[in-house]
């Protein structure tokens, strides 16, 4: 449970890299000819300067499918330094709670980190993602964590 709502976290701040590597075709309110009753053979929608292109069906499946290892490394090698507030290159227990606090709030609001059921998530994912035992850790272990199935 724990693993699936980080994933979705990253998957959250993932989401405008994914948008901007989407390109879509312009849409138009109504195809070409609907308004004069005309029916438009091609399936194609009218752009505003009177040509068609090819319509392009709404792409959902960033959300339906999970992130990948190297979008979840991206999203760490990207984030990692908002949290690691003493720049040692590695994350204490106290920097990866504000982080893991962080990515939880964006699924679900509610979250507070003062609750005891938030500490004790935060204290066993941070006991889970320490693979080393050495009480801080690195983009690796993060990365490793984070992408556990």
């Amino acid at each position: 449970m724990l693993k699936y709502a980080m994933l979705a976290g990253a998957a959250l701040v993932a989401a405008p890299v994914l948008a901007q590597a989407t390109a879509t075709a312009p849409q138009t309110s109504a195809p070409a000819g609907a308004a004069t009753g005309q029916a438009n053979p091609s399936g194609a929608i009218a752009s505003p300067q009177g040509s068609t292109t090819d319509a392009v069906p709404m792409q959902s499946t960033a959300r339906e499918q999970p992130a990948t290892g190297s979008q979840v490394a991206q999203v760490v090698d990207t984030e990692f330094p908002t949290y690691d507030k003493n720049g040692d290159g590695k994350l204490s227990a106290v920097e990866f709670g504000g982080w893991m606090v962080a990515l939880k709030s964006k699924t679900d609001p509610s979250t507070s980190s003062d609750a005891p059921e938030t500490k004790k998530w935060v204290s066993a994912a941070f006991a889970q993602a320490d693979a080393d035992k050495n009480k801080s850790l690195t983009k690796t272990e993060v990365t490793r964590f984070l992408t556990q199935g």
